[in-house]
């Protein structure tokens, strides 16, 4: 089978390109932003129809944490709307069988029931701090789920939790919790700083899954992409409170300081915990890398990584 992934150089791109490069099975093209501009169908078809895969990956987005969120919704909405059809459509253009879309827990209502089913996606009115992104990802999982329907291809959503691990960004101007949790602890770490400001009280929830464990299981969904339901929630099972997220990040660091709620920052929705069961109970979905473990990788690529410290 021959897979193109598009966001190839990103956490989730390039770790499931680095595994399924280990499997004989698998012949993997990668794509980052540097090859093309995905926006241009005519370019991107062009690639396609030369390279004719199996399936596509597309797990390249404009992605950012809650303050270029809230900074820039139009260009959230209008950078990933532009994406995602221009993927989509080159891929139906040349009958490209199978197609892995790269969802987003942002897609679920604000504040809604706990934990999150597949079947809640536009119960109930978003979280207005990612509005848009949340916007571009539902229209972008409707276009797999219509061409699924209209052609006869297997093009499938997939909803991770939120996500950390090697090749996380931790520019602390975009990037997500987790990262800029362990940042923010290093950096006191290394300033020897004893307060750090937290966003909110540091009581809203969130789940978070070891990005080696999607990859993992992404790389063997490859050949049975045929049995995916439209849309399944890919979750560790079990969330944390933002404060929650800091103690861990101090505890591995071995570093602990005070935590100063900054009140005037939002903290986006209270909770966004997802029911996996289906995943977990039909399509071999197992996480296996609790928090502290992943912390430890995740802590121990950012010392090491070139790519890592170039964004600092």
């Amino acid at each position: 089978m021959k897979v193109v992934i598009t966001g190839s150089a990103g956490m989730l791109g390039s770790n499931v390109l680095r595994l399924a490069e280990h499997n004989e099975g698998l012949i993997v093209v990668g794509l980052t932003r540097s090859d093309f501009d995905l926006r241009n169908q005519q370019d991107l078809e062009a690639f396609v129809e030369a390279e004719k895969p199996d399936a596509i990956i597309h797990a390249a987005a404009k992605v950012g944490g809650i303050q270029a969120n809230i900074s820039t919704p139009f260009d959230f909405l209008a950078s990933n709307l532009a994406m995602d059809a221009s993927v989509i459509q080159a891929a139906i253009s040349q009958q490209v069988p199978n197609l892995i879309y790269l969802g987003s827990s942002c897609m679920y209502p604000k504040d809604y029931r706990q934990p999150l089913l597949e079947s809640d996606i536009l119960a109930a009115p978003l979280e207005p701090t990612n509005e848009g992104y949340a916007l571009a990802k539902i229209a972008g999982s409707k276009m797999c789920e219509y061409a699924t329907a209209s052609y006869g291809f297997n093009y499938k959503t997939i909803i991770p939790s939120n996500l950390y691990g090697p090749g996380d960004n931790f520019n602390p101007r975009s990037s997500h919790l987790l990262a800029s949790v362990i940042r923010k602890v290093h950096d006191a770490k290394q300033q020897g700083l004893t307060q750090i400001d937290m966003w909110g009280s540091g009581s809203a929830r969130r789940e978070f899954t070891f990005i080696e464990d999607l990859a993992g299981w992404m790389v063997g969904a490859l050949n049975r992409a045929a049995e995916l339901p439209p849309i399944l929630n890919l979750g560790w099972g079990v969330d944390h409170s933002v404060a929650e997220f800091y103690l861990a990040a101090m505890e591995v660091l071995d570093y602990e300081v005070e935590l100063v709620p900054d009140l005037s920052k939002p903290e986006g929705m209270k909770a966004k915990l997802m029911d996996s069961s289906l995943a977990r109970e039909k399509h071999g979905w197992n996480p296996q890398t609790d928090l502290r473990s992943g912390i430890e990788q995740t802590y121990k690529w950012f010392l090491e990584s070139k790519d890592a410290n170039a964004r600092l």
